[in-house]
């Protein structure tokens, strides 16, 4: 049996994307095996969000090649559709496949044989409006289900536009098919992915809050998580919505980026701060418990001392649970580099560097505070199979991590659980006497 196997950089999407490309090969009489080890092909797929990420991806056509030189090395993914001469010209590189043609790599090529010139097919990004559904497939207790694709937004820092195209989504009925499917595989929990989630149903006369009214009528499927939603895009419906549901968990994800307006107004960002804190408010009063995760860039060209210390005491003050910190970084063909005098003046990639670390800091300290509030309280947790020395680990509902004593029975099912003290990680010890099996 002819052996394949995968590299994923970037969002949850990306790995979402790359376990439905596995079941295309494994459909086609392929084994999958680990990455690095011996294989007839290999398929990375690429992030663009940042420099080091396309440096990473690099990397990994180096690793594939150093553990297998022979190996048959697809690249594939946003880095791939937005430059495919670029990765073209990596040696040992063998076929190029853009957005669109990452599902159809079989009725692409006929045999996976290195020649002497890489193989580009790549279409340019507007002729790119099908949507290609996906979930992934790897973990026994989660997946991830892509409901959404491409953004018809225009943010000044991002090029996902022009990787991923127009936003654009399956049909309601064809995104509850797909969740059966993952329903019918075991799953307890899916989580709702794309890249601009809000935009969900705009091309079939529909919206996400009628997504999920129907997803939290399915059978077989426990727990719902939204992935991540622009805050101008989280309704009053929506958050009503989750507040009385069973199934979708309290738990959000919503992209800040700055918290001062004026650096906002230059991101291009639909939404300001105002906004924001009134989301944030308006979930913390319907569902105290809830975890509330955040994304903010740091060092962008707009940002002056003063405006990033708007942006710090904004998320010092906000009741947030943890921030995702990303860096700026310079990407190609965008706003914030085609007009940078416009925009403003770089920012030094050493003071980038010192407000990065400034809000890890803050984050890892507003969710051990998060933690510390759950602890001596009864949730619901989600085992997961992942193991550390003879420790293994969960999620609650509303997202605390906790560890009991590893037990293999237990993995994949919910039950109620007794948070007790934080372990030095940051992590809930649960107590053991008080475990109550829910499924």
């Amino acid at each position: 049996m002819s052996r394949v196997s995968f590299h994923t950089l970037g969002c949850k999407l990306n790995y979402a994307e790359t376990s439905t490309i596995a079941r295309d090969f494994r459909a086609n009489g392929y084994q999958t095996v680990p990455f690095e080890t011996a294989s007839d092909v290999t398929v990375i797929n690429t992030c663009t969000v940042t420099e080091q990420a396309e440096a990473k991806c690099r990397n990994a056509i180096r690793r594939a090649l150093r553990a297998n030189p022979d190996t048959f090395v697809i690249v594939t993914g946003c880095y791939a559709q937005l430059r495919p001469e670029e990765i073209a010209k990596i040696p040992g590189v063998d076929m190029v496949l853009g957005a669109q043609e990452k599902f159809r790599i079989f009725s692409l090529i006929e045999a996976f044989e290195k020649q002497n010139q890489t193989q580009v097919a790549v279409s340019c990004i507007d002729d790119v409006t099908a949507f290609g559904p996906s979930y992934s497939s790897g973990e026994r207790t989660r997946a991830f289900l892509k409901v959404q694709d491409g953004c018809d937004y225009i943010c000044s820092f991002c090029t996902i536009p022009q990787a991923r195209g127009k936003s654009r989504s399956a049909s309601i009925q064809d995104t509850l098919k797909s969740a059966r499917e993952v329903a019918q595989k075991g799953y307890k929990e899916i989580v709702l992915t794309g890249i601009n989630i809000g935009l969900y149903g705009q091309e079939h006369g529909t919206d996400l809050l009628a997504l999920l009214q129907e997803l939290d009528q399915l059978d077989g499927v426990e727990r719902f998580r939204i992935s991540s939603i622009e805050p101008n895009l989280l309704t009053n419906e929506i958050i009503q919505f989750v507040a009385a549901s069973h199934k979708f968990q309290p738990h959000f994800h919503i992209p800040l980026q700055s918290g001062d307006n004026e650096v906002l107004g230059k991101m291009r960002r639909r939404y300001r701060r105002e906004l924001y804190a009134d989301r944030v408010q308006t979930i913390r009063t319907l569902m105290p418990h809830a975890c509330i995760g955040v994304d903010v860039i740091v060092g962008f060209p707009a940002e002056t001392e003063t405006h990033f210390e708007q942006t710090y005491l904004f998320l010092n003050e906000l009741p947030v649970s943890y921030f995702h910190v990303f860096t700026y970084s310079e990407r190609p063909h965008t706003t914030a580099v085609d007009q940078i005098a416009r925009i403003g003046t770089p920012v030094p990639q050493k003071e980038r560097e010192r407000r990065s670390k400034m809000l890890r800091i803050l984050s890892a300290k507003k969710r051990l505070a998060f933690h510390q509030a759950h602890t001596h309280t009864t949730r619901s947790v989600l085992w997961e199979d992942e193991k550390k020395g003879e420790l293994m680990f969960g999620f609650t509902d509303n997202y605390v991590k906790v560890q009991a004593a590893y037990d293999a029975d237990k993995v994949g099912h919910i039950e109620n659980v007794f948070l007790g003290e934080l372990a030095e990680d940051g992590t809930v010890k649960a107590t053991e006497a008080a475990f109550i099996s829910l499924l």
